[in-house]
């Protein structure tokens, strides 16, 4: 079921960005280890590329996650990341803020979806 709802979020995700212009690619998983897949997809727009993570979990993301996904992104030279989830914690709002990180809610991205 899980696995399901978390098909139903990238697909979303997916309408979201390629409405907004972006051209969508998904990650296949790369390498060995627990950061095998890097991030589940890449949103391309003229010359501009951005990693998207995506956490459908029914818990709020904390500062950690945010930092681990920004210091993943500097490691694979990708700047502007993008992190999707239910919700965000003030930390992880404020650290994203001050390091350039976006943070799209579930709400944002149905939002989107139904006023363009």
């Amino acid at each position: 079921m899980e696995e399901s709802n978390q098909r139903t979020l990238v697909n979303l995700v997916v309408r979201y960005f390629a409405r907004r212009g972006y051209t969508v690619e998904e990650n296949s998983p790369q390498g060995d280890g627990p950061l095998n897949k890097r991030f589940d997809l890449i949103v391309i727009r003229g010359s501009e590329a951005h990693p998207v993570w995506i956490k459908d979990w029914n818990r709020t993301v904390g500062v950690n996650i945010v930092i681990n996904i920004d210091k993943v992104a500097q490691s694979l030279g990708l700047s502007s990341p993008i992190l999707v989830a239910r919700k965000f914690s003030e930390h992880a709002k404020a650290y994203a803020n001050r390091r350039g990180i976006r943070l799209i809610t579930k709400s944002d991205i149905l939002r989107g979806l139904k006023y363009l």
